[in-house]
C-alpha cells in the first residue's frame, strides 16, 4: 500500500527537499501539485497534475498533502484540505498569527493534521534523543541553539519568479528570523528531551539588513525553561554569513554534553560528539545518514496508513506557537543602528 501525495506550494523547500524526499519512498507517489505560479510548474514527472486549482487537486485523490506555501496561507489551505477530508503535513510555523493556528487546530477537528517540522527526524537528533532517554547526559541543564543564516533584502526563493522575500514581509510570514528559525529549536528541544518548554522571552534587533518592512527582524535570542527547570537558550539570525559556523546545538547534563555541529538544516550531515563529564573524554557518535525529510514523509506516509501513530498533537504545536508569538510581542528591540 503506498500513500499518494500531493503538494501545494512548489517553491525551494517543496521542489529541493519534499519532491525528491516522497520520490525516494517506496511507499509514496506524487499525485499532483498546486502552486499560483505557473512557471513553477514546470519539468515535473509524466503523470503528475499540475494545476493552479486546489479543488482540482484534491479531485485528483491523494491521500495526504504537504502545504508548503508562505506562512499566511497556511490558514485557508489547511482549512480547505482538512474539510476535504485529507490528512495534512503543513510547513512550520503553523501561522503567521495565533489567530489563524487555533483556527487551523479547530478545523483539524479530529483529523490528521500536523506541523512539519522536519529537524525532528534529522538523525543526530533521534539519535540525541535517544542519549538522553538512555541517562547517559544525567540531568539535562540546558540546551543551547545558535541557528543562522544569510538572508539580505534581495534573497529571493529558488525556483520561483516570485519577486518578493516574503520571509521578512510581516503582513506574509509573521515577522522575520525570529519567527522563521526559532520554531526550529522550540520543537526540537521539547522532542529531545521529552518535555517541553513552559516560559519564554525575547530579544529582536534589526541590525545589518535593511528590510522594507520596519517591523522584519534580522535576529533574536531567546530565552526560556522547561516545566523541571532545564534552561534554554537560542540565537538564530538572518545576517550570519553562511561560510562561518552558523548551526549549533548543545545539551549539558550532569554527566556529560552532547554537541552537534551542522545538523540543523534541511540535509543530512553534521557531527555529533559526547563528552564525559567525569574523564573530559570526547567520543564521537555516529548516526545513520538519511535526511530528515526523508524520514518526515515516511513518518507522515505510515500515519495515514495507520501503521503508527503520529506522536505530536496539533495542539502541542499551537501550544508552543502561542508561547514563541507571546514572546515575540513582548520582545525588546534594542535602539537600532543604521544598516549599512
Amino acid at each position: 500500500m503506498s500513500t499518494g501525495w500531493g503538494v501545494v506550494g512548489l517553491g525551494w523547500v517543496a521542489r529541493d527537499h519534499v519532491l525528491p524526499a516522497i520520490a525516494a519512498d517506496p511507499h509514496a507517489r506524487l499525485v499532483g501539485v498546486c502552486d499560483r505560479d505557473p512557471g513553477a510548474l514546470a519539468d515535473l514527472p509524466d503523470g503528475v497534475l499540475a494545476t493552479d486549482d486546489l479543488a482540482a487537486l484534491v479531485d485528483a485523490g491523494p491521500d495526504a498533502v504537504y502545504v508548503a506555501t508562505p506562512n499566511h496561507a497556511h490558514r485557508p489551505l489547511v482549512s480547505a484540505l482538512a474539510a476535504a477530508g485529507l490528512p495534512v503535513l503543513c510547513e512550520k510555523p503553523m501561522a503567521h498569527t495565533v489567530a489563524d493556528a487555533r483556527a487551523m487546530v479547530d478545523a483539524a477537528g479530529d483529523g490528521l493534521v500536523a506541523t512539519a517540522f522536519d529537524q525532528r527526524f534529522h538523525p543526530a537528533h533521534a539519535t540525541i534523543r535517544g542519549l538522553v532517554a538512555d541517562g547517559r547526559l544525567g540531568t539535562v541543564t540546558a540546551a543551547r541553539i545558535v541557528y543562522g543564516c544569510w538572508l539580505p533584502p534581495s534573497w529571493r526563493p529558488p525556483h520561483t519568479r516570485d519577486d518578493t522575500n516574503w520571509r521578512v514581509d510581516t503582513a506574509l510570514a509573521g515577522g522575520g528570523a525570529a519567527i522563521d528559525l526559532a520554531p526550529h529549536g522550540i520543537d526540537l528541544v521539547g522532542t529531545l528531551l521529552g518535555e517541553d518548554l513552559t516560559r519564554l522571552t525575547a530579544l529582536t534587533r534589526r541590525r545589518v539588513h535593511d528590510y522594507a518592512d520596519p517591523a522584519a527582524d534580522d535576529g533574536a535570542v531567546l530565552v526560556g525553561a522547561t516545566a523541571s527547570g532545564t534552561l534554554f537558550d537560542a540565537h538564530v539570525s538572518f545576517c550570519l554569513p553562511d561560510a562561518l559556523p552558523r548551526r549549533r546545538l548543545e545539551l549539558v547534563g550532569t554527566r556529560g554534553q552532547l554537541v552537534a555541529e551542522d545538523t540543523l538544516g534541511q540535509v543530512a550531515g553534521g557531527t555529533l560528539t559526547l563528552h564525559d563529564a567525569a574523564t573530559g573524554a570526547a567520543e564521537s557518535v555516529t548516526f545513520d545518514p538519511d535526511g530528515p525529510f526523508e524520514r518526515q514523509i515516511a513518518a507522515f506516509g505510515a500515519a495515514v496508513r495507520g501503521e503508527r501513530p503520529w506522536p505530536w498533537p496539533l495542539a502541542r504545536d499551537l501550544a508552543l506557537h502561542e508561547l514563541l508569538l507571546d514572546a515575540l510581542a513582548r520582545a525588546d528591540r534594542p535602539e537600532e543602528s543604521t544598516c549599512p
